[in-house]
């Protein structure tokens, strides 16, 4: 009663329609929850992501969430993410993806999961990096570290969201730096981030990590445009 109340008083809305939610419902609205574009890749072995890089980077997996589409609801959810402050999506997408991804033997043997790092100016300003709590909720349902201390970026560069699939910016391919590689060597490393569109971003960083003697990388990303 009292919760009810509360939720017609002080309604939350919806993170990828805006319409308020009801007392049973969290983050986004059970209609939304349904109509989500999932990409199911890691439920069929499709090898989608793997298509966007290959001859670049050699992957052991690779996966996404949901599809993003401008003007769609997952458009609306990582907009809330990362430029309204609601850094709890990140989690909530995370354990989501977590919990499928803990079933299947292909991700089983993850050592390493690592987000893709924001430059320390665009941190600031968002006040954290919007993959951090997605990276976390991964590595838990994975049994594997987290490490946010060895991927670093050195370039302020420009947002990759609105770009074509094939108009790569050369900017972001020295961007990336790996700080230490010790610990790392011989580990599967799982490299996230919350969208995949022209893939320059992550092979930028995978071209840094696969430095490291002997590792084995894997991607997983909140949503991938297509």
């Amino acid at each position: 009663m009292l919760q009810s109340l509360r939720y017609l008083l002080f309604p939350i809305t919806c993170m990828a329609c805006s319409k308020n939610l009801e007392s049973a419902e969290y983050m986004i609205c059970t209609t939304c929850r349904h109509y989500l574009p999932l990409t199911q890749f890691h439920q069929y072995n499709d090898n989608a992501i793997q298509k966007v890089f290959y001859g670049r980077i050699l992957l052991e997996q690779a996966t996404a969430l949901l599809i993003f589409e401008k003007k769609g609801r997952v458009q609306q959810l990582l907009h809330n993410l990362k430029y309204r402050g609601k850094h709890e999506i990140s989690t909530f997408l995370g354990e989501w993806l977590g919990s499928e991804l803990a079933l299947l033997p292909e991700y089983q043997n993850i050592d390493i999961v690592i987000p893709v790092p924001l430059h320390p100016k665009k941190r600031k300003k968002r006040g954290c990096n919007q993959v951090t709590g997605f990276a976390q909720a991964l590595a838990k349902h994975l049994n594997a570290t987290y490490v946010d201390t060895v991927l670093c970026k050195s370039k302020n560069t420009k947002t990759q969201v609105f770009k074509g699939r094939f108009s790569r910016s050369d900017e972001i391919l020295d961007a990336f730096f790996v700080s230490e590689i010790n610990s790392l060597q011989g580990k599967h490393i799982l490299l996230v981030d919350d969208i995949i569109t022209t893939g320059a971003t992550m092979e930028a960083c995978a071209l840094q990590l696969l430095k490291i003697p002997k590792i084995k990388l894997s991607l997983a990303s909140m949503a991938i445009a297509q």
